[in-house]
């Protein structure tokens, strides 16, 4: 594999309860993350957050949410995380998809 010098980050917030095709939807965005090739993805989990409806989702004990954020994350060079867009965009109808600049430092399978 070509090792990038800089990329794209992809990042996509979405609520942990979101599903596609009978899944949860970050599972279906990492499986086809993977399937489109892309260098790899990682799914986080938040304890707070709050989006476009302006509800607070919260892990706090007294009241557990069914609903955390969960953020995805895919690095990758522009024209491939444009391409996996096309692919998403119309799937994630609650939540909200960003992009910035990445500088690779390293890429490897011993990582």
């Amino acid at each position: 594999m070509k090792t990038l010098k800089s990329g794209k980050l992809l990042r996509i917030f979405i609520g942990e309860s979101a599903r596609y095709e009978g899944r949860p939807l970050y599972e279906w965005i990492v499986v086809k993350a993977k399937e489109s090739g892309l260098m790899g993805a990682t799914v986080i989990r938040g304890i707070m957050g709050f989006g476009a409806r302006s509800l607070i989702h919260s892990a706090k004990i007294m009241r557990l949410s069914m609903d955390l954020p969960v953020i995805i994350e895919i690095v990758d060079s522009e024209e491939k995380i444009m391409d996996f867009i096309s692919i998403i965009e119309d799937i994630v109808e609650d939540g909200l998809i960003t992009l910035e600049k990445a500088e690779i430092k390293f890429y490897g399978p011993n990582s």
